[in-house]
């Protein structure tokens, strides 16, 4: 393949804040676009963006820089060879950005040529993007969605440190149905918070930020939603994931949350309980990326009940993913392309999650755009998991719309595989 032109401009995200979007036209086919997320919770070891740092411009969080690299480096080195593949591509990003982070040009700049040089590769084969990410061996499945209902922590400008309140519809026969349950369930439980006198403004992933501070009193009110709307709390109904996103209340050695210091130990404890009392079947980054032994006692005392997804703590980085296999912590993978800053990486750490027996779980961002990429890669590598926030906003909805669209045209099984 060979590209005639690569270009980026800066757009907004769903938070209002700067974003690119990047189109590359591929020589003798039509261009491919691909807008790129950023996030709000972000772990140490993540790729890194470039940004501005210039006051005067969205207080400096511009990314014309970003821009600059596109147009500049980027467009020169795309556009003076041929690829045979993705792969080959991202190389070529990679080793012009120099550095382990991806900073020089900006992880930023890198994914979203990235994603779009995937769409050209697709278009080029006369594929759907989804079946030119199947990697081999793998199945296409529609995944479970993850509908984020009820926001705090970095994503909600109220008292509740959990981050985000999931619900699965794990028990459904199709993802249309899936669709519909979320719906069904974010309407009762505006219903509910209404009823209560609470807030049901939204956070930035479209669940509803009440001031509730205790995580318990957030699943009670979620389960009350769920039997309101018909279903069956549970996997085989409707199920709940958290995602506390520890590493925000984790300060000098102890967990804060609701008022209360908690220790590793007895904030393993307290999951515990919430799993006993609540039909709570995955948590996501449930310890402070800094915690690792935590983490295998956390493994070890609840691995066998409930899914465990490490976010913060892997960054979608094949290295740190092979690192964690061999330490036995957590159970699965929440899978980024902006993290690691690549899709070929992405893939790469997917595959080790398959390898490992581990599972993954396709993540959104906080900052999105109306790009579908991700419900793609989910259907793609089969790994039957996709959160990408609630049921309502524009940049949410678009990727649970492709979903439908992609199970309209074709046969593929739904679920958690």
């Amino acid at each position: 393949m060979r590209f005639e032109s690569v270009r980026a401009v800066e757009i907004l995200d769903s938070r209002s804040r700067p974003t690119l979007a990047v189109t590359l036209a591929p020589a003798g086919g039509p261009p491919v676009r691909a807008g790129v997320p950023s996030g709000a919770s972000t772990g140490t070891r993540e790729a890194v963006e470039r940004r501005d740092g210039d006051p005067a411009r969205y207080g400096g969080k511009g990314v014309l820089g970003a821009v600059g690299a596109v147009n500049g480096e980027i467009a020169d080195a795309l556009t003076a060879g041929e690829f045979t593949d993705l792969a080959a591509v991202d190389q070529t990003l990679i080793d012009l950005d120099g550095t382990p982070t991806k900073s020089r040009l900006g992880a930023n700049a890198i994914v979203g040529v990235s994603m779009a040089a995937a769409r050209a590769f697709a278009q080029a084969a006369g594929l759907p993007l989804w079946r030119y990410l199947t990697p081999e061996g793998a199945t296409p499945r529609l995944p479970v969605p993850h509908f984020n209902v009820l926001n705090g922590g970095a994503h909600a400008p109220n008292r509740l440190d959990f981050q985000e309140f999931m619900i699965a519809p794990v028990g459904a026969p199709s993802l249309a149905e899936a669709v519909r349950a979320g719906a069904e369930v974010y309407a009762a439980l505006r219903r509910r918070l209404t009823d209560r006198g609470l807030a049901t403004g939204l956070g930035d992933e479209g669940g509803f930020a009440p001031e509730i501070d205790a995580p318990e009193d957030v699943l009670a009110v979620i389960v009350e939603a769920i039997g309101d709307a018909g279903y069956t709390p549970g996997k085989g109904g409707v199920a709940i994931a958290l995602d506390p996103a520890a590493s925000e209340f984790y300060r000098e050695g102890a967990y804060h949350v609701a008022g209360q210091v908690l220790s590793t130990d007895n904030m393993i404890a307290r999951y515990e309980e919430i799993a006993t009392r609540f039909p709570v079947w995955s948590i996501e980054d449930g310890l402070a990326e800094s915690d690792w032994d935590g983490w295998a006692r956390l493994r070890e005392r609840l691995g066998e009940r409930v899914q465990l997804v490490g976010d913060d703590i892997l960054v979608t980085n094949p290295t740190i993913v092979a690192d964690a296999i061999g330490r036995n912590v957590a159970t699965a993978a929440l899978i980024k392309v902006n993290q690691v800053g690549s899709v070929t990486e992405t893939l790469d750490t997917m595959r080790l999650c398959r390898q490992a027996g581990w599972a993954q779980m396709v993540s959104h961002r906080s900052g999105e755009t109306e790009d579908t990429f991700i419900a793609d890669l989910a259907v793609g590598t089969g790994c039957g998991q996709l959160k990408t926030g609630a049921p309502a906003r524009g940049e949410r909805v678009a990727k649970y719309n492709r979903l439908i669209e992609i199970e309209a045209g074709d046969t593929l099984p739904y679920g958690l595989g």
